[in-house]
């Protein structure tokens, strides 16, 4: 796949596999990777999702790939080629992107946003007071790396209802007929929910990273990862859209959410958008996803291609939110911190979940879901489109493939 076809994964050629093996040969038990799986087609039987897919590697082989269910509520059979929407996952791809060009000396990450998008010099915070929003100027300005760990003052509209947020929902914000450049001077013109710094609020920061990759390097942002990341992995099938010659590969969710009965609406994987989100616009599989992680999980290299340095890397998959501050919201799980385009667990205990120091993942609002645990030289990806079951199946998988570690 060419830079001139950057945003549309194509059905050939295929991603190709990983190095797989038995689980035993990896330190993984096949009995219980076994109890995993039928644990997911129990929530299958049970309505809960339509389908998934989990794969496990350690060592660098796979050990464990497995599909289960189906990949639309009425469609074919899951399988191992099946293209998701990743939303969220989107945006460890383009922190890797922006840090390869940190990396080429472009820039620095204490740089002021507005370098690159001057309009981002004007913002103002919003500061609510008895039910109005009272706009003030910013203490410092907000930076590369305050997009990076989502200490920007940006937010999403979906994660509150605030009177910033409120502003963000009555917008254009989530159309994908805006370009990122419009994007990102609308999201200019609206105020900080916070001062840049105070706190981590999950936000559309990583949306911004994108633009800041288009502005740096004069190509898409879709150009861009397939130029630096996707073709060097050979991460064929993933990008901002696919065709229609993929229309029977395609995963899809309940119509209506099986636990509350709300309408589920998903964007159209065949549809071409206008902005190619960083923070959460690619489709992707199973497989391509997979290549990534063994990238990270090499520290920054796979088959000979080095993608990222390995200190760079080792400075994103670190915690980089200081107790100065306050961290809002429930996305980062207690025990843990985020670093650059990462959530990192930072103690053993207190999660209520298994996992290692230093292991570092992030997820997507449509129900995928990867994480690198390098103490146990592991990986793990797993697939599925059940937004509303989705921080409950992140926690069924985590308990799965932790329990079938030898």
């Amino acid at each position: 796949m060419t830079a001139q076809t950057a945003t549309r994964p194509t059905s050939a050629p295929q991603t190709p596999p990983l190095p797989s093996a038995k689980p035993e040969q990896l330190g993984l038990s096949s009995v219980r990777l076994q109890r995993m799986s039928d644990t997911f087609k129990r929530e299958v039987d049970k309505g809960t999702i339509p389908g998934a897919t989990v794969l496990v590697a350690r060592r660098g082989q796979i050990g464990w790939f497995d599909t289960i269910g189906r990949q639309a509520p009425e469609g074919a059979p899951m399988a191992h080629d099946t293209l998701f929407r990743i939303f969220s996952m989107t945006k460890p791809i383009v922190s890797v992107g922006i840090m390869m060009l940190l990396e080429d000396g472009h820039f620095l990450l204490s740089d002021p946003v507005a370098k690159f998008i001057p309009e981002f010099a004007e913002t103002k915070v919003g500061v609510e007071r008895d039910g109005k929003l009272e706009l003030v100027p910013a203490n410092r300005p907000m930076t590369i790396q305050d997009l990076l760990r989502h200490t920007s003052g940006l937010t999403y509209d979906h994660t509150g209802n605030g009177l910033v947020q409120q502003l963000y929902q009555q917008s254009r914000l989530r159309s994908r007929k805006i370009t990122n450049a419009e994007h990102a001077t609308l999201l200019a013109s609206m105020p900080l929910i916070c001062q840049p710094g105070a706190e981590f609020n999950y936000s559309r920061s990583t949306d911004i990273l994108g633009r800041i990759i288009e502005v740096v390097s004069g190509k898409t942002l879709g150009a861009f990862l397939t130029e630096r990341i996707l073709a060097p992995l050979q991460m064929t099938e993933t990008g901002f859209y696919t065709g229609e010659e993929n229309a029977t590969r395609l995963a899809e969710a309940f119509p209506t959410d099986p636990w509350n009965g709300e309408k589920v609406q998903l964007f159209n994987m065949l549809e071409k958008p206008a902005m190619e989100s960083g923070g959460g616009g690619l489709v992707s599989t199973t497989m391509d996803y997979a290549r990534f992680s063994q990238m990270l999980l090499n520290g920054g290299t796979l088959d000979g291609n080095r993608i990222i340095g390995r200190k760079t890397l080792q400075l994103m998959a670190s915690n980089h939110l200081g107790p100065e501050v306050k961290t809002q919201g429930t996305l980062v799980p207690a025990g843990h911190g985020f670093g650059l385009g990462f959530a990192v667990r930072t103690h053993q205990g207190i999660a209520p979940f298994p996992g290692s120091l230093g292991q570092f993942f992030w997820s997507g609002v449509a129900g995928t879901f990867f994480w690198i645990d390098p103490v146990e030289e592991l990986f793990a990806v797993f697939m599925s489109q059940g937004p509303g079951q989705r921080d409950y199946t992140r926690t069924l998988v985590r308990n799965g493939v932790y329990a079938a570690l030898d």
